[in-house]
């Protein structure tokens, strides 16, 4: 009796452990029934705010007069900006910079001899934050009209953002998704297969390269403000189930 309960314990053992292996088996071939695909969105889009910033600068013995000067230029570079279609808001005159100049006298072996004072160098910066992009691109580019006023700006290249950046990259990314379910369906279907439900769903990098450039993506983004005229680029990895 005891040699018979062995023996039916055995072969339940057996059936139970092939169940166990088809039923692994099954599942493996299921979980390998899947595809990966990648969809990408590209759009191309236009500045809607530029940074632009420039520095003026005058020297003098005296500091006060130095400060008078520049105070000066101050006002004259303000009713030119004005003048040009700038909001009086939008410029931002930044805190004065002032530096001792000095000449130094050195001896036949490079021993310090005497120090002179040279007078007093002021500077100072200014930005203009604008969504009248063209008018201030302009300006950035016309500045040196100041010379004859007996102003030298110094100006610098103007950057360039977008302020509905949040709503182009929600656009992209439904069509990037749109892009790859497109891609996965086609696949499946050449395969013989049926596209099941979506498994996974991952969000490449957000890029922003000058429209019409070489520039290389960046693992960690990568933020053209050079460019008025920029490409956003975004990718989106889903995976399906194939039935």
């Amino acid at each position: 009796m005891k040699n018979y309960i062995n023996t039916i314990l055995i072969a339940c053992s057996v059936i139970i452990a092939g169940y166990l292996l088809a039923s692994g088996y099954q599942n493996r071939a299921k979980v390998s029934q899947a595809i990966s695909v990648t969809g990408s969105g590209e759009e191309n889009f236009t500045s809607d705010l530029i940074v632009w910033r420039a520095s003026f600068s005058k020297r003098d013995m005296v500091l006060k007069q130095a400060y008078a000067d520049l105070n000066t230029d101050q006002k004259t570079i303000r009713k030119y900006l004005t003048s040009k279609g700038v909001k009086s808001d939008e410029i931002v005159f930044e805190a004065v910079d002032i530096q001792k100049d000095f000449n130094y006298d050195y001896d036949e072996n490079g021993q310090l001899r005497n120090t002179i004072f040279n007078g007093y160098s002021l500077s100072q910066s200014l930005k203009i934050q604008s969504k009248n992009v063209d008018v201030v691109e302009n300006i950035s580019r016309e500045v040196t009209e100041l010379i004859d006023a007996g102003v030298e700006l110094n100006s610098f290249a103007p950057d360039y953002y977008y302020t509905k950046l949040a709503q182009l990259k929600i656009k992209m990314i439904e069509a990037a998704t749109k892009d790859a379910k497109n891609r996965a369906e086609k696949i499946a279907e050449n395969a013989g297969g049926v596209l099941g439900s979506l498994k996974n769903a991952d969000m490449g990098v957000f890029q922003i390269t000058g429209e019409n450039t070489q520039e290389e993506f960046s693992w960690g983004g990568n933020y053209n403000t050079s460019s008025k005229k920029k490409t956003a680029n975004v990718t989106i990895r889903l995976k399906y189930e194939i039935k």
